[in-house]
Formats: structure tokens, C-alpha cells, sequence
């Protein structure tokens, strides 16, 4: 009897912790930097998230679309409740002016894997 008890019991603990999972929020996944002169062609932005998983959050990869835009991020687990951020860098020098829309891709062990954030914006030639 207490042995059927106990294999319940951890069996019910098992299958309870396999539906404990990470979870990522991000305040916003858009950042529109608006118009900025060819002269000042470096912008930054950063995303902020939140863990409101109940198991630690972690960053696998942050890819840009292109090489003008670098992401930088939390590299420890966020655990749950905390915040952690995505810092992204675009370098427009040697680029045509004109809008601009690019894609950071980030990829975690939260309950949805995969999270688009977008940077765009209006370069303006340098007067």
C-alpha cells in the first residue's frame, strides 16, 4: 500500500513538472527609431522581458537578419519573475538612405521557442 502510494505520488510529481516551463514576455517587439540623418547612422534600441514561467528562462541565440544589426543579451537564466533584456545595435554607414525594416531572431527554452523582434526606421540623407 505505501509503495502504490509512493508511486503515485512521484508520478504525479513528475507529470506536474513537465508542464513547468519557462515563459518569455517582451514589453513591446517593435522599435521604430523614426528619422534619423546618414550623418548619425548608429541607433540603439533594447527589449525588455520578463520571465512569467515558473522555471528559469534561458537565451539560446539572438540572429540578426543582416550584418548592420547586432543583438546583445542576458547571457545567465532570468528566473521567474525577472527581467532581462536584448540590446540591438544598427549601423547604417554605407547604406543607402531610406527606410529600413530588420528582423532579430531569438530563441529560448520558454514555453514558445521562437520570438521575432523587429527594428525599422527612416535614414535621411546627410544635409
Amino acid at each position: 500500500m505505501k509503495k502504490t502510494f509512493l508511486a503515485m505520488l512521484m508520478m504525479m510529481v513528475s507529470i506536474l513538472s513537465t508542464y513547468a516551463q519557462a515563459e518569455i514576455k517582451f514589453d513591446k517587439l517593435t522599435n521604430n527609431f523614426g528619422n534619423f540623418e546618414e550623418s548619425n547612422p548608429v541607433q540603439k534600441a533594447t527589449f525588455t522581458f520578463t520571465n512569467i514561467g515558473d522555471k528559469p528562462l534561458v537565451i539560446n541565440q539572438a540572429i540578426a537578419s543582416c550584418g548592420c544589426t547586432v543583438p546583445n543579451y542576458t547571457k545567465q537564466p532570468i528566473m521567474p519573475g525577472q527581467k532581462g533584456t536584448i540590446s540591438v545595435t544598427y549601423n547604417g554607414k554605407g547604406k543607402f538612405p531610406g527606410h529600413f525594416k530588420k528582423t532579430i531572431t531569438v530563441r529560448t527554452n520558454g514555453k514558445v521557442e521562437m520570438t521575432r523582434l523587429y527594428i525599422e526606421g527612416n535614414m535621411t540623407e546627410k544635409k
